[in-house]
């Protein structure tokens, strides 16, 4: 995963953090992770993507900073600090030191890996009732976000799908003529939802959202669903639309077969938050985020264990199949509304024919 020069880095924390207790590391795509017997810390990879760049110590450490801080919004107790790694005047490399800076770490308290709810979901241990909980605490966190109006709308998706082009070509999950053809689905489709878009967008409802808000990014903890690692590189990507932030954890639970949870997340949600004006972006946002998953997927596969390379092309390959599949206009059907007086049905009625 890391070049070379976070080597020394590893070898280090691994020596420093193992005379405390056994040490387990983990990797994602831009991250390595040290798990202690109490603690999680967590070193960002010396890489560069078309959508990130931790290439110098610097750039880490300022990412270190924001992803303390943009986590504190919902996991205050969940974060604890930003330690260095400096090298000082003997050459040797120190902790919090007063040398130079080699790279950083976000430290955090460690919590059950069984406590994830991609976990919980593989086990079949998620519940309406901790989705319900869920939907309250996400529909909180927008309500209280910072609003933006001059992020999101047709030039904040057109910049996605952007980067979803590109980094998906990159990948070489799939011919460049189907890249092709999939990327013109999504500006016809961006077209075609510019007027609801912008809307939405000079009404409040682009703000500075979670951005990678995905069954792996939350947890119980102290038996609550807790959402944690945010997008911290690039305020760009996180300040969206509302239900954009949303339909990455929407897609998340389809892309996991989980579709009824899905419906109970979003009807909880719209119980909250007033946002019938999207519903009808919901399958695009979705899709853009399927295909994030595709080629954040397809990346990781590059630098993955010849064991685990074709679990993980498979997995890209599904997430692909899953955006081809909503961007599919769905078969018409007939929905005749119906309820007490005053439960507008009215209102509902003309959304349902978009």
């Amino acid at each position: 995963m890391a070049i070379q020069e976070q080597t020394k880095t590893i070898k280090f924390l691994e020596q420093f953090l193992s005379g405390r207790s056994p040490v387990h590391i983990m990797a994602t795509h831009a991250s390595m992770i040290f798990l202690t017997e109490d603690k999680a810390y967590k070193l960002k990879c010396a890489i560069r993507f078309p959508y990130l760049d931790y290439s110098r110590a610097q750039q880490r450490h300022v990412a270190c900073l924001a992803e303390l801080n943009l986590n504190r919004r919902t996991a205050p107790d969940l974060y604890i600090a930003v330690r260095t790694i400096t090298r000082e005047a003997d050459g040797h490399l120190a902790v919090d030191g007063t040398g130079s800076l080699v790279d950083a770490l976000v430290e955090m308290h460690r919590f059950d890996q069984e406590c994830l709810f991609d976990r919980m979901a593989q086990q079949g241990s998620l519940t309406p009732a901790l989705l319900s909980d869920l939907a309250h605490r996400i529909a909180v966190f927008h309500r209280e976000a910072r609003i933006s109006f001059d992020h999101g709308g047709v030039r904040g998706i057109a910049g996605v799908l952007d980067i979803n082009e590109r980094s998906l070509r990159a990948s070489n999950l799939v011919p460049d003529d189907v890249a092709t053809a999939f990327s013109e689905k999504f500006r016809q489709l961006l077209q075609d939802y510019s007027d609801v878009l912008e809307r939405r967008r000079l009404s409040g409802k682009v703000r500075h959202c979670h951005g990678d808000l995905i069954l792996r990014n939350i947890c119980l903890w102290h038996g609550s669903p807790t959402l944690f690692d945010c997008l911290e590189f690039d305020e760009n990507l996180a300040t969206i639309d509302v239900l954009y932030d949303l339909a990455f954890l929407l897609m998340d639970l389809w892309h996991r077969n989980q579709q009824q949870l899905a419906n109970t997340l979003l009807n909880r949600y719209l119980d909250e938050a007033d946002e019938t004006d999207g519903l009808g972006l919901i399958p695009f946002f979705m899709a853009i985020r399927a295909a994030v998953r595709a080629h954040v997927t397809a990346a990781q596969a590059e630098h993955a264990s010849s064991d685990t390379v074709t679990g993980l092309l498979s997995e890209a390959r599904q997430y692909f199949d899953l955006a081809e599949s909503l961007l599919k206009p769905a078969p018409p059907a007939l929905l005749p509304p119906g309820g007490l007086s005053g439960t507008a049905k009215r209102t509902i009625a003309p959304l349902l024919t978009r």
